[in-house]
């Protein structure tokens, strides 16, 4: 099997599990392509993404282009970086959860070296879910199954042909960040078997994606964090675990804003004479709080005061000293 040298480009946690599998794979990752160090968190401080930080470790060159546009205000950045890249000897060049479009000539670059031309790994089953939020949408949407596609990356987004993907079903207490670990891990995996295939010199069937099933997983804005009680409790639930871990959804008791990270929908096991007003805690106990949704009930089962640690529904409780009939708001 031949050996195939790779171009890697990708930012975040998702990319770094898929970075660390190609290190171990039978290939060679010869430079990394990540977003420029950013400020972030509370202190605003300027820190490297989780590739560029695995990438040190592994002594990759990395590349930083801000653009990868050879026009406008980052024109010359971009030609540097477009030089960098054409200098290089590379068989493949691997896309996962980069954060930059890849402009024509990139493309055209890459398909040179190889018939699958530039690998995107994609976190849902396209043409479901295409862009920046694909797994928590899934489970915000209340979809049984998701998984990931290898995609041949073509103009626009996530639309090119899929070169191989593999199913997986969302559990009833998943969670982006869940969800997200074991979705890495197939990726990799599905992508390492489709590596292997193409150092071998084996024949691939490309599937043009179905048009007719095309959904947009827009970014996750702060302003969806706030749960809205008079929605249904299975709408409650799904926006409690898709938000976990970032932003986070969010109420307030008593004025205080209180995080929910973990849920669960336990509508069957009430009757709806039983439900009063959206957000009134209906129930508490050693599960947790049963709060009244519309026509259901959800329970919290992790929560978070703000300025606390977080802590299992049960332990709030205690420290809060809750009792059925309060509100949440």
């Amino acid at each position: 099997m031949k050996q195939l040298k790779i171009i890697f480009a990708g930012t975040p946690e998702f990319a770094a599990i898929i970075l660390d599998a190609l290190e171990k794979s039978k290939h060679q990752v010869i430079a990394v392509m990540t977003q420029p160090d950013r400020a972030s968190g509370r202190g605003l401080k300027v820190l490297p993404s989780l590739v560029k930080q695995k990438a040190l470790i592994m002594d990759i060159p990395i590349l930083q282009p801000t653009s990868l546009k050879l026009d406008g205000a980052f024109a010359t950045e971009a030609m540097n970086a477009k030089a960098q890249i054409e200098s290089l000897d590379f068989d493949v060049m691997i896309v996962a959860a980069y954060g930059l479009i890849l402009p024509k000539w990139l493309l055209s670059l890459v398909e040179e070296k190889n018939e699958l031309g530039c690998i995107n790994v994609h976190a849902s089953l396209l043409p479901r879910w295409r862009g920046a939020a694909p797994i928590h949408r899934a489970i915000w949407a209340g979809d049984e199954q998701t998984g990931t596609c290898i995609m041949k990356m073509a103009v626009g987004l996530d639309t090119g042909p899929i070169i191989a993907k593999e199913t997986m079903q969302i559990q009833s207490l998943d969670t982006t960040e869940t969800l997200h670990d074991r979705l890495a891990s197939q990726g990799a995996r599905v992508l390492i078997e489709v590596l292997d295939r193409l150092a071998n010199h084996e024949k691939f069937e490309l599937i043009e994606q179905d048009q007719s099933g095309i959904t947009y997983a827009e970014k996750i804005r702060k302003d969806e964090a706030k749960i809205e009680w008079k929605q249904e409790a299975h709408q409650i639930d799904r926006q409690i675990r898709a938000l976990n871990p970032s932003p986070g959804a969010f109420t307030t008791l008593n004025q205080e804003i209180v995080k929910i990270w973990l849920s669960e929908n336990i509508s069957h096991r009430w009757e709806k004479n039983q439900i009063s007003q959206p957000g009134e805690i209906l129930e508490v106990d050693d599960y947790g709080i049963s709060v009244a949704g519309n026509h259901g009930v959800v329970r919290l089962l992790e929560v978070q005061k703000a300025g606390s640690k977080k802590v299992s529904a049960s332990q709030f409780v205690k420290n809060m000293q809750l009792k059925p009939g309060q509100v949440f708001q």
